[in-house]
């Protein structure tokens, strides 16, 4: 048994709260804050961060901000989404991991359900890329990209060595596409990083000292052999729903370095296949930008866009769950043993090399599809211009400039 140092909880060494009387009330509160974090955090993961401390830490009080920098320095370093993960870590403490589970549903639900809607809009749609406001937000995705890609680069990539990975990722799966070549750059990102960087010891932390090893343990075996396993079966299996599940699954594993780092990857599992086309895809990657919530629900748009379930609904909240389910296996497998994982010299040094190498990914998706779907004519890349001006210099919200670049679809069409 051990007692919160910040909240006063008692937990089992499992994670799981001994209170079973005040469980059902901890999880509703879980929620309900979770909720209201979902409809309202607008602005991506780094904006995501800032209302969750001002929440969980000043607001609430559930965390200290030592054991907040800790979770938040845990779910940055693993593969997913980092604000999700960051909830759903800072649920599970709270909550146990069941408050981990309803954390997540609460920040997910209403960005997950908008987009689902959207794609039942789409589907009413005969030609897409004959809808002018589609257009329009097919062009919104060029500069939140690109500020994505010039945010991260200064940030992953600041110097000389990790520029070089960038532009030799970003140049490579120019000339080489598709979801094995990204792997492949992914994890020689890992190899040069572990070979040749050097990160400064970071200091200890205390955020996962409760969590029961052999869970946590069982958490990333299962992890691994889901990624490795229905990729194997996806290829020798001719089956519709485990060909996707596996493709949102392998998406959200891979994924280091922010949200918009879903889009290439998303991107090689649906498009290529010839599942949905590429102006619903990046038009759908625009209407994520202006809902609340982790961009991560783009897969909700996807998967009810995608013709193998029975209806759209159904589609949506399997895809949803494909992609989300390696968040909840890296974040309570890697809670038990982040202390020591954190300290590992060589394990820090590979993850810079492949924060580097997702920055060219990302460069290299703002090319295509981004960029090629959207910007056809001098008029397209006045309204991009214009909008990533919107973003990166009067810090209009992304939801704003996503309802101004449907406008201005509008305005080209009728020029």
């Amino acid at each position: 048994m051990v007692q919160h140092e910040s909240t006063g909880q008692v937990d089992s060494d499992d994670g799981e709260t001994s209170a079973p009387a005040s469980l059902l009330a901890r999880l509703a509160e879980v929620f309900l804050t979770a909720l209201r974090l979902g409809v309202t955090s607008f602005g991506g993961p780094v904006a995501h961060i800032g209302y969750f401390r001002a929440e969980y830490v000043n607001r609430r009080k559930w965390l200290d901000d030592r054991t907040f920098a800790d979770l938040l320095a845990l779910s940055q370093l693993l593969p997913g989404p980092a604000s999700s993960q960051l909830g759903i870590a800072i649920g599970t403490v709270r909550a146990g991991r069941l408050g981990g589970f309803v954390a997540w549903l609460g920040f997910t639900m209403p960005s997950a359900v908008l987009l689902i809607l959207f794609a039942y809009g789409i589907s009413t749609i005969d030609d897409i890329a004959d809808a002018a406001w589609l257009h329009g937000l097919k062009i919104a995705v060029v500069p939140v990209v690109a500020l994505a890609v010039w945010t991260m680069a200064r940030t992953l990539a600041p110097d000389r060595s990790r520029a070089t990975l960038a532009i030799a990722a970003a140049v490579t799966m120019l000339l080489a596409p598709g979801a094995a070549w990204q792997i492949v750059v992914i994890a020689g990102g890992g190899f040069l990083g572990w070979v040749f960087l050097r990160q400064e010891k970071d200091r200890p932390g205390k955020a996962s000292s409760r969590f029961g090893r052999k869970f946590g343990i069982g958490s990333l075996v299962l992890f691994v052999v889901l990624l490795v396993g229905l990729s194997i079966t996806s290829e020798t299996v001719s089956n519709r729903w485990t060909e996707v599940f596996a493709s949102f699954y392998r998406s959200g594993s891979l994924v280091f370095g922010g949200g918009h780092v879903v889009l290439p990857l998303l991107e090689a599992e649906v498009v290529e296949p010839g599942w949905i086309t590429r102006d619903g895809f990046v038009a759908g990657y625009g209407a994520a930008q202006a809902v609340p919530g982790p961009l991560f629900t783009f897969s909700a748009y996807l998967g009810s866009i995608i013709d193998f379930a029975p209806t759209l609904w159904l589609g949506g909240l399997f895809a949803l769950g494909a992609i989300f389910l390696p968040s909840f296996l890296l974040v309570w497998g890697g809670l038990p043993f982040w202390d020591r994982l954190r300290s590992n010299g060589p394990f820090r040094n590979a993850m810079l090399g492949v924060n580097a190498v997702v920055v060219g990914l990302l460069l290299a998706a703002l090319y295509d599809p981004v960029w090629t779907s959207a910007i056809g004519n001098a008029e397209d890349f006045a309204l991009a211009t214009l909008l990533f001006g919107l973003l990166a210099i009067w810090k209009l919200p992304p939801w704003t400039v996503v309802g101004i670049a449907a406008l201005g679809g509008i305005v080209i069409d009728a020029i």
